[in-house]
């Protein structure tokens, strides 16, 4: 698992995913760390961030955290439809677990197949999994989960997960936004890291290693497909700038 977070948190700086300035959210929070998964856009970016998010949905499903009865992946336009489809490849290839998936459109498609969805439409049934890039106030998740609510009301959503849980906090201000919308949505999210686990890794160092040692792409089984790029770290004050936006931006 270690390594695994290792592999990330270099993913993330390799692919320029993850970088540091002054950004405002969509929240409206001006924070000097951003997380665009808008990056990971080439045939290699996206198998291994497939692969991230169906390892740790696999390890969750193991432990009983998520139900091993998932049918269905869904992502909101636009930032999740790649993180739904490779993550669903990933899924067959390297557990052999069959799940459909699914996004939506901005707007409502009138001709041809017609409708809001596009892949597997969400049907009686259904045990949801929705995937997204962040949680930051929980806005996006919110906006997915009133979609799903109003356009298939008969499908079950059974959980979420994040690529990085930013840990800040909700839009009541007392706790973090993942703990406000499980607690108003009812269902579990997880994060394969959250900014603590990042921050813990850039300051000891430990991601610097290529690390590929007994490891392999789960979809091409193939080690020459991870990256030993060479990665610029962030400078110290970088890094003790979103210590400091974290500080002010965490549940009071």
């Amino acid at each position: 698992m270690e390594k695994c977070r290792r592999r990330f948190v270099r993913f993330l700086l390799e692919s320029g995913a993850l970088t540091f300035g002054d950004f405002t959210l969509k929240s409206g929070r001006r924070s000097p760390y951003m997380i665009n998964t808008g990056m990971f856009n080439s045939g290699a970016s996206l198998s291994r961030l497939g692969c991230f998010f169906a390892h740790g949905i696999s390890e969750k499903m193991d432990v009983g955290l998520i139900p091993d009865d998932v049918t269905l992946l869904f992502g909101s336009a636009y930032k999740g439809i790649p993180i739904v489809t490779s993550t669903a490849i990933a899924m067959s290839a390297a557990y052999d677990i069959d799940v459909g998936f699914c996004f939506n459109r901005k707007e409502a498609k009138d001709h041809g197949e017609g409708g809001v969805f596009v892949g597997r439409e969400p049907a009686a049934g259904d045990r949801v999994l929705i995937l997204d890039d962040v949680m930051t106030a929980g806005t996006a998740l919110r906006e997915t989960v009133l979609l799903l609510a109003n356009k298939a009301p008969e499908a079950k959503i059974v959980g979420s997960v994040v690529a990085l849980d930013r840990k800040e906090r909700g839009r009541e201000g007392r706790l973090t936004a993942v703990a406000e919308m499980q607690y108003e949505l009812g269902f579990p999210i997880f994060s394969i890291m959250d900014i603590d686990e990042v921050l813990k890794m850039l300051k000891s160092g430990e991601y610097m290693s290529a690390d590929t040692e007994g490891l392999s792409c789960c979809l091409c089984n193939d080690k020459e497909c991870l990256s030993d790029l060479e990665v610029q770290p962030p400078a110290p004050e970088q890094i003790a700038a979103v210590e400091k936006y974290l500080e002010e931006n965490r549940p009071k």
